[in-house]
């Protein structure tokens, strides 16, 4: 009887590395799919002049986004939106226009003295403020906010107070930069939101937070006296005017779908933007690296799982292969995607971000065969262990984690798509290969993208796909421990 069982066991365990062995031929076999010529005829065309820059809204991203239509119907993946391949949404474009405030017989103008930093119209009226120092909440504790302008001192990032603010119900806020470094840079960008304007998700209503950056100077002038002296509910008023200019934007994230053999109800996604910023003083900003390597990946990655399951070779899971739009103009393409998914996100295994894999930074001049991972062991420790044994096995890339570190000051995990995903849970890995000298300049061109490394990092992808698409058991998710509120 022994024997018998030991043979049975040998059997099984004979059976396991065989089929493990079969499904690394063909895993090799439709990644072989994935070309330097392929990626090259799809980057060219993606980051080509003809294409604007493809910035979101315009013309040259609708052109890109039928280019990626018409190669996914060409695949014959499903156009899973209601018999599209389209996901449309409509975004606003806002720009600010004149703005105002008055106090104590003087008017001080927007981008001149101050600037006014919300997308909210404001009709002229009276305003009554209240000083609350550094505005934590020890600060805002101490003050009744709603319906009131709470003022207060800048030191670094801002926008996270204007929005603990806006929850406690004040109408709006005045805020000292912390010192004419700061205001310069704020009046920067206030310059370029009024000339470019600002793409949202929502339509700007009065009822948001009004906002206004001042130099720190003007607080004695608005108060009476220097903001070094200026104590937790000083009060002071004034007259506040702001003009916001409103146009609708539609755009649209691309989705190819190819359904699973045997666990079809559960999703991975792969994704990437195939959006960029456009055309700026006559210069076009191709975008080649960002982030048309990574739409090109995602389509040679498409291709290659279509003809695995024309063979008859699976995948078992379904696969969702969605280029989005909107990214830089603040993830809204995947946001919109997450707050409404053609298939429930609580069945979506993974999602596999790219966003730029065509170049070598810096850091690595002398070490090119790499790729940044980030968020891998965030959601799911067995993702991060399947990836790291799928790189081993076929790839062998140097896999770099320093953007991965919690305390990274760049806060790349929050800066891609992959994050609309991880914040609902959804195990991530986005692949990146750092920013370079062309980063958001005209230069990012086809002509420096290295179409070997480009291969390597997408089949990198491929293959961990192919993995968790073709494993028994979906991911698991790490438990988090919860901790009692003090």
């Amino acid at each position: 009887m022994k024997t018998f069982f030991s043979s049975l066991l040998m059997s099984i365990l004979a059976f396991n590395i065989l089929s493990a062995q079969v499904m690394e031929k063909q895993a090799r076999k439709y990644a072989s799919t994935i070309t330097d010529a392929d990626l090259r005829e799809h980057l060219s065309l993606l980051a080509s002049d003809s294409l604007e820059g493809r910035e979101t809204g315009k013309k040259g991203q609708k052109m890109a986004a039928e280019y990626i239509k018409n190669e996914f119907e060409s695949l014959g993946l499903k156009a899973p939106v209601d018999g599209s391949y389209f996901q449309k949404f409509n975004l606003y474009q806002t720009y600010r226009g004149d703005s105002e405030l008055t106090f104590n017989g003087q008017t001080i103008k927007n981008l001149d003295q101050m600037v006014y930093w919300a997308n909210v119209p404001f009709e002229k009226s009276q305003i009554e403020i209240i000083y609350v120092n550094k505005a934590q909440e020890e600060d805002l504790s101490e003050v009744d906010a709603k319906g009131k302008f709470l003022a207060f001192k800048a030191e670094g990032q801002f926008t996270p107070v204007l929005q603990t603010i806006e929850e406690l119900g004040a109408k709006g806020a005045i805020v000292f930069a912390e010192d004419s470094s700061r205001m310069g840079m704020v009046l920067r960008y206030g310059r370029y939101y009024s000339t470019h304007g600002s793409l949202s998700r929502k339509k700007p209503t009065e009822e948001g937070l009004a906002s206004v950056v001042l130099y720190q100077e003007l607080a004695e002038d608005l108060f009476g006296k220097p903001l070094e002296e200026l104590k937790i509910g000083d009060e002071a008023k004034a007259e506040l005017f702001a003009e916001i200019n409103t146009e609708t934007v539609e755009t649209e994230n691309v989705l190819g779908y190819l359904e699973g053999t045997e666990k079809k109800d559960e999703l991975i996604i792969i994704t990437a933007h195939y959006d960029h910023v456009g055309v700026q003083d006559g210069k076009v900003y191709n975008g080649a690296d960002d982030d048309a390597s990574g739409t090109t990946a995602v389509l040679e990655i498409a291709e290659a799982f279509v003809e695995a399951k024309k063979d008859g070779k699976g995948p078992k899971r379904s696969i969702l292969f969605m280029p989005v739009t909107g990214e830089e103009k603040g993830l809204l393409g995947s946001a919109h995607y997450s707050e409404n998914p053609v298939f429930p996100l609580e069945n979506t295994v993974t999602n596999l971000n790219i966003d730029m894999i065509g170049r070598v930074d810096s850091i690595h001049k002398d070490n090119r065969e790499f790729v940044y991972l980030i968020g891998s062991n965030r959601i799911s420790t067995e993702l991060h262990e399947v990836s790291e044994m799928i790189n081993a096995n076929y790839t062998k890339l140097d896999l770099d984690y320093t953007y991965n570190a919690e305390d990274h000051p760049d806060r790349i995990y929050y800066r891609s798509d992959h994050w609309n995903f991880a914040k609902n849970g959804v195990p991530i890995i986005f692949y990146f290969n750092g920013t370079h000298p062309d980063y958001h300049q005209h230069t990012d061109t086809v002509d420096k993208i290295e179409f070997d490394l480009l291969k390597k990092r997408a089949d990198l992808v491929f293959y961990t796909a192919w993995e968790i698409a073709n494993r028994e058991n979906r991911l698991s998710i790490d438990e988090v421990e919860e901790t009692e509120e003090e």
